[in-house]
């Protein structure tokens, strides 16, 4: 008999999975893409957004993914998800609503920004720490400048990518806060707005409001995918990958 010397990596999907979100529709592509291309197996789960509001929905997974498709059903469950990824030392990765979420997330649970709230979930708050973008970038794609020394940089391994975007919605305010509780904001667009964050200490965690799943036609995965999916399978066999 054959034992693989890897455990199957388990991964969570979270979000309210749909046909008419490309995101979604992209994911099988991309799971073969990286078994087939880059041998890494990913076991996936779909978790909605709901489903997530349980205790430990996503405790003994290998990673856990936010995509898009905000508003989601359940604000609560989305941020619950992140939380556990960031404090359990999960490879974690939000892109798009799982970016705008995981700066929600550490505004209210490490910074003390209990009342921030995100303009989609909850318009008429006094405090929106995620508001309309004054320029949609649904279905446009623009440059991003990534930090060196991060890990978004050695991911992406270039300091300037193209990539596309599908959202209405970004950081406002509260970002100087953020930082000082420490997150890393290491990649920005041309006019400096926040568009890559990431926790330093972390095994992997990252999010992008830009749609990285998006890249290319699903063949061939955006490098932050397939890191992703390297962290996982380290996680999976127990090795801790070096945190920048």
């Amino acid at each position: 008999m054959t034992h693989s010397p890897v455990p199957a990596a388990r991964i969570a999907l979270v979000g309210d999975r749909s046909p008419h979100v490309v995101s979604h529709t992209r994911v099988p592509l991309l799971l073969d893409a990286l078994a087939d291309r880059d041998r890494l197996v990913l076991d996936a789960y779909w978790i909605s957004s709901e489903d997530a509001t349980s205790r430990g929905a996503v405790r003994g997974f290998d990673a856990v993914w936010v995509l898009p498709g905000s508003p989601y059903r359940s604000e609560a469950g989305v941020l619950a998800a992140i939380r556990t990824a960031r404090e359990h030392g999960v490879p974690f990765l939000g892109t798009c609503g799982g970016f705008q979420h995981t700066l929600l997330e550490y505004a209210r649970h490490v910074c003390g920004l209990t009342r921030v709230a995100h303009a989609e979930n909850d318009p008429g708050a006094d405090d929106l720490l995620i508001e309309p973008l004054a320029c949609s970038l649904a279905g446009h794609e623009a440059a991003v400048t990534v930090e060196p020394g991060t890990l978004a940089q050695s991911v992406i391994g270039a300091e300037r990518t193209v990539e596309r975007y599908f959202c209405a919605y970004g950081p406002s305010r509260h970002l100087d806060t953020l930082r000082a509780g420490g997150l890393r904001f290491s990649g920005h667009d041309e006019d400096g707005q926040v568009r890559i964050a990431e926790l330093p200490g972390h095994p992997f965690f990252l999010a992008t409001l830009f749609q990285p799943e998006l890249y290319g036609d699903g063949s061939r995965p955006h490098p932050v995918v397939r890191a992703l999916a390297r962290a996982a399978v380290a996680h999976a066999s127990g090795a801790v990958p070096e945190a920048v």
